[in-house]
């Protein structure tokens, strides 16, 4: 079965039958943060561990955490060069051996996306599932796609310390839908439903041939996530924020989509915060204003190749005091852009470039049920994990 992680979630009480899994962390060894939680990752394990073996809970339930793949790495493009990071070498056998000890899986977050973004020279064709070629050749092992390539590299860093029975878990996998010219809903259906076809049909990597554990990520974009690795990090949601499913993809499911919308999730009216025609581009307080409203709303769909990225000045503008208003649940006063802004019941939206709304989020918007997203978010874990399983 395939299973949907969902972080931040209130109402724990509909998924304790399902847990399987407690994650310490999220990439706590990405080189950005210069080593700050290398001491304590390992301690928090231990002490997670303690408290399942304590409640009796640590047969069924196993500790882990989520890596990035840059905790490992090869001198070359083929994974039998593959070892850990020297920088954290020692902690990482740490962990690896207190994994082992405890019959826990090794967790990584596999993103062939992100090899794309960092490298404009990276051929698009080995980021998906087409078989591309010419493939890479390890010693008979044959690598016409990074996932595997990628994956196999962790398999022999395990394997050369001792480790090569490890189980590894694909923490997350995915592929974000805007925010960059690479990401979209072409390249993100391509990807997922590729690597939902290979699940499918129970194929593994060359180094670890049976089915493979994975988490797709994730469920619905998040307007507030951090952007510091690039705009597409609140892109990733096979959903958006009001619950449609973006693009179809087939699950296994006897449903032809796969991908089932939540129901009961109401628009707020069909307003728009909007430059008036009238406005001056030249008056000073233009700059500060989208800098505003971009720095407290979300304007990650505008830029090169973005799925808003050739909307001429004006549009640029009213896409920032729009994506203001809405988030604001189309307050009178977050349209008050000083002299600037107006609002309209005429949809601004160009071709592929969408000026949402935001949902209702009091109770009475959501029909009496229980208020906000978390309605929204229990209505898909339960048609998904219906889809899945039957």
């Amino acid at each position: 079965m395939l299973r949907l992680s969902v972080y931040t979630f209130p109402y724990t009480s509909y998924l304790v039958a399902f847990a399987r899994y407690v994650a310490v962390g999220n990439e706590p060894f990405l080189s950005t943060y210069n080593g700050t939680y290398e001491t304590t990752t390992l301690p928090a394990l231990q002490n997670i561990q303690a408290a399942l073996t304590k409640s009796g809970l640590s047969n069924r339930v196993k500790v882990t955490v989520p890596l990035n793949a840059d905790v490992y790495q090869s001198s070359s493009e083929k994974p039998s060069d593959g070892i850990f990071r020297p920088d954290i070498n020692s902690v990482m056998l740490q962990i690896v051996k207190f994994l082992n000890d405890n019959g826990a899986p090794f967790t990584v977050n596999i993103y062939p996306f992100i090899s794309l973004y960092a490298d404009p020279n990276f051929p698009v064709d080995y980021a998906f599932f087409n078989g591309y070629q010419p493939a890479i050749n390890d010693n008979g092992r044959t690598y016409d796609n990074v996932f595997d390539a990628n994956h196999d590299t962790l398999v022999w860093a395990l394997q050369k310390n001792g480790f090569g029975n490890l189980p590894i878990i694909v923490g997350e996998i995915g592929w974000p839908t805007d925010g960059d010219r690479n990401a979209n809903l072409q390249y993100a259906q391509h990807f997922n439903q590729g690597f939902m076809s290979r699940y499918m049909s129970g194929k593994g990597t060359p180094m670890r041939p049976s089915p493979i554990d994975a988490y797709l990520f994730s469920l619905i974009d998040e307007d507030a996530k951090s952007i510091q690795p690039g705009n597409f990090e609140r892109h990733w949601g096979m959903f958006y924020l009001d619950g449609k499913p973006k693009y179809q993809l087939n699950l296994g499911s006897a449903r032809g989509n796969g991908l089932v919308g939540a129901d009961g999730v109401d628009q707020l009216a069909k307003k728009w915060c909007v430059l008036k025609p009238s406005a001056n581009l030249n008056d000073d307080q233009v700059a500060p204003s989208v800098a505003y409203a971009c720095q407290n709303a979300d304007c990650t769909s505008l830029g090169f190749g973005t799925s808003c990225g050739n909307l001429d000045v004006h549009g640029n503008i009213s896409y920032a005091f729009n994506s203001y208003y809405q988030v604001n649940d189309q307050m009178d006063s977050a349209c008050k852009f000083p002299g600037l802004s107006m609002i309209t019941d005429k949809d601004p939206s160009v071709g592929d470039c969408k000026f949402r709304i935001m949902i209702q989020t009091d109770s009475a918007g959501l029909h009496g049920k229980v208020g906000s997203l978390t309605t929204v978010l229990i209505s898909f874990l339960l048609l998904l994990c219906c889809n899945l399983l039957f």
